[in-house]
């Protein structure tokens, strides 16, 4: 658990509240004075924090987390040709994983397979693994907190490497998200709740635990971390199925020669990232774009609705760095719902500044708001699925677009062959998103607008990667069945790298 300042004893909830950003903290008035100015310059505000706690926070975080230079240095051996770098006898690795392997419930095994991945992370992707050295900074103390609360083996840690390469914004081919890479439906079952606004999927913080709480159910299951793992990767059906046809053996390595293709690299990459993450040093591996220590962060509930420029601009804070501590957030904007509690976390060294006048920072949130209003979504919450009415004009494309799925997955859901959808056809929808009321107005206004054939027409010429649908886009008002329409085409395969299109734009 996090370090907090009154566990150290330092008493600061005996501090006066925040004075107003137009008064500054000097007189410790015992209100917060909110501000309610008519015209808003959020440049020009200037927040103050009590100098008192702001002077005992930079002395707690100076002692415990300031990390030194030496600590984490960076060297251009990171970029070193392959031929130059260190090239170790299988003895050597055989030893070191032994070393590690001893230290570990987990059973962490030295083989050819190991061998080539080890090759893989120390030769072929050292620019990768020395960011993830970096990012490991921020997400390893998290992981260890999370892990040692369930108690489970800390190198499960290193998992988060194998799936996402420690991006948590990370999605995958098949819509696996986040650190942990859940599909929609897993992280629902572990708690994860996705809506117009926030995908806990990318949030580090809930997914660690959902995680935490799956690999537990999967070894639970099956009392073996690399058949839990395993099943982590393609779903424990799948590795019933492969000690089934292995003749009942509950060795991962036994039964790897019947797992789905992907799985049998799993594990081994798995036992391959243990080692070149203890012992990069000695493969010249470094850690660069190194991110802030977990340590040095807090998190703070937010009652109003507030976006992240806001708070860049009120608590002078980078709004890139806000994203990397709160991924979770797809609009940049924390909601308000009711009987829903939203968090964000903030470096240590800002929560007293945005406590100290979060009353006024809500204040100057909700005139911001209306003064420039934004198109931003309702907050809807994503069920498992909705039942879609296909509209005149509408293709899969604009379908797939306006809830934040592939084309392919409506197809998949909804046994089509093809593309071909006609106008009151009802589909099944799995969305990633839920598009704006004005997304959904100015979409009706398109497919309701005139498409003429009176007048001019232009010729206009396919180029490569073009669709029908993204053809029509540089086009208001015009839709990619009225362009297959006007050119005689009823079938969107027919779509041809020179084909020349006749168009008819609309007023």
């Amino acid at each position: 658990m996090k370090l907090k300042l009154l566990a150290l004893g330092f008493g600061l909830a005996a501090l006066p509240l925040a004075a107003s950003a137009t008064q500054p903290s000097d007189d410790h008035k015992d209100t917060d004075t909110i501000i309610k100015p008519q015209f808003l310059d959020l440049e020009a505000i200037d927040l103050k924090d009590h100098p008192v706690a702001a002077r005992l926070d930079s002395l707690l975080y100076l002692n415990f987390f300031q990390a030194t230079a030496e600590e984490f240095s960076t060297l251009d051996s990171n970029f070193l040709a392959e031929g130059d770098l260190p090239d170790w006898h299988d003895s050597v690795y055989e030893a070191r994983l032994k070393e590690l392997d001893a230290l570990s419930p987990m059973d962490l095994d030295y083989n050819p397979v190991v061998r080539s991945f080890i090759d893989l992370y120390s030769k072929r992707r050292r620019e990768q693994v020395s960011r993830m050295l970096g990012l490991a900074r921020y997400y390893f103390p998290l992981f260890e907190q999370t892990l040692d609360k369930y108690n489970m083996p800390l190198e499960l840690k290193y998992l988060a490497v194998v799936e996402s390469a420690l991006n948590p914004t990370a999605r995958s081919r098949v819509g696996a998200a986040g650190l942990w890479q859940f599909m929609y439906s897993t992280g629902k079952l572990n708690g994860l709740s996705v809506n117009s606004y926030v995908d806990e999927r990318h949030d580090p913080i809930k997914s660690t635990e959902a995680a935490c709480r799956y690999l537990t159910t999967l070894y639970n299951i099956f009392g073996d971390w690399n058949l839990a793992l395993a099943a982590y990767n393609s779903g424990p059906g799948n590795v019933n199925k492969a000690i089934r046809r292995s003749g009942g053996q509950t060795n991962y390595w036994a039964i790897r020669p019947f797992l789905p293709r992907e799985t049998a690299g799993y594990v081994p990459a798995f036992i391959a990232v243990n080692y070149i993450m203890n012992y990069h040093e000695e493969h010249l591996l470094f850690a660069t774009d190194i991110k802030p220590s977990f340590f040095s962060t807090d998190t703070v509930v937010i009652r109003e609705k507030v976006s992240f420029e806001q708070l860049s601009k009120l608590i002078a804070m980078d709004e890139e760095e806000l994203l990397f501590l709160n991924p979770a957030y797809r609009y940049k904007i924390i909601p308000k719902v009711s009987n829903q509690a939203y968090r964000i976390v903030l470096p240590a060294d800002k929560i007293g500044l945005f406590i100290a006048n979060e009353d006024s920072i809500y204040s100057i949130a909700e005139n911001d708001f209306a003064q420039n209003k934004t198109a931003a979504p309702a907050v809807v919450e994503m069920n498992d699925r909705i039942r879609h009415k296909v509209r005149r004009g509408e293709v899969l494309g604009t379908i797939a677009e306006k809830y934040g799925v592939s084309v392919s997955s409506i197809r998949r859901w909804n046994g089509l062959r093809g593309n071909t959808i006609r106008v009151g056809q009802r589909l099944t929808i799995y969305p990633r998103r839920m598009p704006s009321s004005s997304t959904v107005a100015s979409n009706t206004r398109s497919t309701q607008s005139k498409t003429s054939t009176d007048g001019k027409y232009e010729m206009y010429r396919v180029r490569s990667g073009e669709t029908f649908y993204s053809i029509a886009r540089k086009y208001p008002g015009v839709s990619a069945q009225n362009i297959m329409s006007w050119n005689g085409i009823n079938n969107a395969k027919r779509l041809k790298v020179g084909m020349t299109l006749k168009i008819y734009p609309q007023s």
